[in-house]
């Protein structure tokens, strides 16, 4: 049952934005980015409470979104620690342990509607806002993000580039907006003229196409130093998107593997950050 339900229910949406984008196009536009946007995972989980309770530090106040914010004190350069979607703070565990055992500042935040933070709904430019906050707050050295959270790393470093930041490292992250949102299309069954009314309505809203949202574009004015990591067989985010924002950044350096997955916890990899950052 479970199963037939998944496939009518694409169908079903298909079929409402296909029909009713005829006749009231920016009311499908806003509808259908809201569904893009809905988180409906990635809040704490009883076994991950306890670990982050002992590291809360403030709640910030950024666009309407009352955000947690974490602390794990150190005597060297200030980390900020940017997740992924549908994840918190709590993803960032092995690296931590890490980054402390190296004595780093470490600062990280749940992403608006994410963990301890408020909200339903998260989006780039909504995110970059909030890392922009986080930024000119506590003036990290480095800035580590995973998935979306490394694409929001780069947006806002290519958005409002902040001098004290010296080193970016990014983990499994897209690079291309227009890939996310085909894929969305697809798994919806929406037409092509439902695409274009959320192409304007996105235009309209943040002063960008869809197409011209792209990391790799995003990363040729970027001078920090950059560190990739990307897994060959990512089931979530295409390789080759690491490859593209690499040949654009000139700073950084690719680190490819295989068989690690999209969430990348090893120690090899943190172990890897830890040098990088070090260097």
């Amino acid at each position: 049952m479970k199963k037939l339900l998944n496939k009518i229910m694409p169908l079903a949406y298909g079929q409402y934005y296909n029909t009713y984008s005829l006749v009231a196009p920016k009311k499908v536009a806003n509808h259908a980015f809201h569904l893009f946007c809905t988180v409906r995972k990635g809040r704490v989980l009883p076994q991950q409470a306890e670990y982050l309770e002992k590291a809360k530090l403030t709640v910030e106040n950024v666009a309407d979104h009352e955000l947690q914010v974490y602390h794990w004190p150190g005597k060297k350069e200030t980390v900020l620690l940017v997740h992924g979607w549908e994840s918190n703070t709590f993803r960032w565990r092995n690296l931590i342990k890490k980054l402390q055992e190296a004595d780093f500042n470490i600062i990280a935040f749940d992403a608006p509607s994410h963990g301890h933070s408020s909200g339903n709904y998260l989006y780039v430019p909504l995110y970059e806002e909030a890392v922009d906050h986080m930024v000119k707050k506590y003036a990290p050295k480095h800035l580590i993000g995973h998935s979306v959270g490394g694409m929001t790393i780069m947006y806002n470093q290519y958005k409002n580039p902040c001098s004290n930041v010296e080193k970016m490292v990014t983990i499994g992250s897209p690079s291309e907006f227009y890939e996310i949102m085909e894929h969305f299309q697809n798994i919806l069954k929406f037409n092509d003229r439902v695409m274009g009314h959320l192409d304007a309505y996105v235009m309209d809203r943040f002063g960008f196409r869809i197409r011209e949202f792209s990391t790799s574009n995003f990363a040729k004015s970027i001078n920090k130093k950059g560190l990739l990591f990307h897994d060959r067989l990512d089931a979530i985010t295409p390789y080759h998107a690491s490859v593209q924002v690499n040949s654009n950044w000139k700073g950084s350096s690719l680190v490819s593997t295989e068989g690690l997955g999209h969430s990348m916890h090893q120690d090899d990899v943190n172990d890897q950050i830890i040098s990088f950052l070090e260097a």
